[in-house]
């Protein structure tokens, strides 16, 4: 997933037209409406912005495939994403945040699903295995598996996502997106250490969220 010439994701592209349009129009009929239609356009122009984002120069870091605030981190005994066991980052992403998500660390993509589901609010746990998400299994050079997952929220009702299997990726790499407010959990093998912890900001990209033992 590139971005456009502009720091937009290019998924925003015809948001922004529309809006803008409907912002010109509405100026020229009714000036209120003009002005209704303007914040539309400035809400999309935030939303889809896509900032250049650099990854930690210490290779050995996992870095956030998404931008929000961590929710929780659980130890779990099987998942079904990774039937061994595993640890589980959540993240929340609200409507203000960045939305296009990257590659949280090298390696080959193993398994892509998309499951439909329903729209819960993000921030609930039930959203987890309920609500449409779309799962991708990596595998590291050193043969570790990570999952990465993007789940839709009660706003976000598009999930983009660009990979395919068997396919390398870079850590850092744009993949997707998911429009209007979200979730993303990562699942990582049991003996990385984490390096975030609830409540705390994190950046696509360039926030570490474990170590990788």
């Amino acid at each position: 997933m590139k971005s456009g010439p502009l720091p937009i994701a290019r998924e925003g592209y015809p948001f922004l037209l529309i809006s803008l349009a409907l912002t010109l129009l509405g100026a020229w009929l009714f000036w209120p409406l003009g002005v209704a239609f303007g914040l539309a356009f400035l809400f999309c122009l935030n939303f889809f912005r896509d900032p250049a984002r650099t990854p930690p120069a210490d290779t050995g870091l996992l870095v956030s495939p998404a931008d929000g605030t961590v929710l929780k981190i659980e130890s779990l005994s099987s998942g079904p994403y990774m039937k061994e066991p595993h640890q589980k980052v959540s993240i929340f992403m609200s409507p203000f945040n960045v939305h296009v998500n990257r590659i949280p660390c090298d390696g080959k993509v193993e398994e892509v699903h998309y499951f439909p589901g329903k729209f819960f609010v993000a921030s609930l746990d039930k959203a987890s295995l309920e609500n449409e998400r779309n799962a991708v299994v990596l595998k590291t050079p050193q043969g570790q598996k990570v999952a990465f997952v993007q789940i839709a929220g009660l706003v976000a009702r598009r999930i983009v996502c660009y990979l395919r299997e068997n396919t390398p990726v870079s850590r850092g790499e744009r993949y997707g997106m998911i429009r209007f407010g979200s979730r993303m959990e990562v699942c990582l093998p049991p003996e990385w250490q984490v390096t975030v912890k609830p409540g705390q900001k994190v950046f696509a990209g360039e926030s570490s969220l474990a170590r990788m033992n």
